[in-house]
């Protein structure tokens, strides 16, 4: 007999807000399968307030979060979702006015949401479905990109070793000033060499829509990792490229033009310092994970 449940869950980025609606199959005897049913995302960038001068979440995005939530619940009503979960990342995390914020959506819209630190999301987004990838005697670095911190998880023999959470986010970087970012990337470089430094074969796993989308451009199938060369070769073939060049011919949203650059080169210098040739990227992220951890009562 089987048994379909739905689930939603709300992921509030520093450069969008997504609603993930997941069928789960459920039969006797068998493994849950968890199916995309619907995914809506919303540009709305609190990064660019949180991570400059006062990080203050303006009037104005706080009136189109509690619009999206106020969207996101009619969706979740018309899909007959049965639970979700509201997750908020960095962005929120260091807004000076984040609780407030937080508190005013749930008044007006009965949308409760959990800001979550750094490890907990790093965790979360662990827990989807890394098995196939990470069996083996393989060594696995695990990179998701954000637009306010990239999480870092080190897999080797099929657990994980060690982990870290660092404030190098794709919105974060183009408003910082260039010697804070160089400070970052030299945090992140020692990090990951000594970290890796004792490790055969890494590979890495990326995360992030911008993987994502990078992914889809090589028109690989799914399953077969992107090259360091092809990365390279892809990443200043977008650099030499206008904002408005990669909005109009490569057709990517003008909230995704510009963050592809500064993900790019994370991923990129993140298998040049653990010696990664390849990169996997399976289809996860926080809403997968939330997905996930609801259904086994974790969350």
């Amino acid at each position: 007999m089987l048994e379909i449940k739905k689930y939603g869950a709300i992921d509030i980025g520093s450069n969008a807000i997504r609603l993930l609606i997941s069928n789960v199959l459920v039969e006797e005897d068998k493994d849950p399968q968890f199916k995309k049913s619907s995914l809506v995302r919303v540009p709305i960038r609190l990064g660019a307030d949180s991570f400059v001068g006062e990080g203050i979440i303006s009037e104005e995005n706080i009136t189109r979060m509690v619009n999206a939530m106020e969207a996101f619940k009619l969706l979740m009503k018309v899909h007959k979702v049965e639970r979700y979960k509201a997750c908020a990342t960095s962005a929120m995390r260091e807004a000076s006015n984040g609780i407030e914020v937080v508190e005013k959506i749930l008044t007006e819209t009965g949308v409760k949401i959990d800001i979550i630190g750094g490890k907990e999301e790093a965790a979360i987004i662990s827990s989807t479905d890394l098995s196939q990838l990470i069996e083996g005697d393989n060594s696995y670095l695990y990179v998701d990109v954000g637009g306010g911190s990239t999480e870092f998880t080190i897999f080797s023999k099929g657990r994980i070793i060690t982990s870290k959470s660092f404030k190098m986010g794709t919105v974060r970087l183009l408003n910082n000033k260039k010697s804070v970012n160089k400070e970052m990337f030299s945090n992140v470089e020692k990090w990951i060499k000594k970290n890796t430094q004792d490790l055969k074969r890494v590979s890495l796993i990326g995360s992030g829509g911008n993987i994502n989308k990078l992914f889809k451009m090589s028109g690989r199938t799914e399953g077969k990792p992107i090259s360091f060369i092809y990365l390279n070769a892809q990443y200043q073939f977008l650099k030499q490229m206008s904002f408005d060049e990669r909005v109009s011919e490569l057709s990517l949203n003008p909230d995704r033009a510009d963050v592809i650059i500064p993900a790019t080169k994370i991923y990129l210098s993140a298998m040049k310092w653990s010696g990664a040739r390849k990169i996997y990227v399976p289809k996860i992220g926080l809403s997968d994970g939330i997905i996930k951890n609801l259904f086994y009562n974790k969350l």
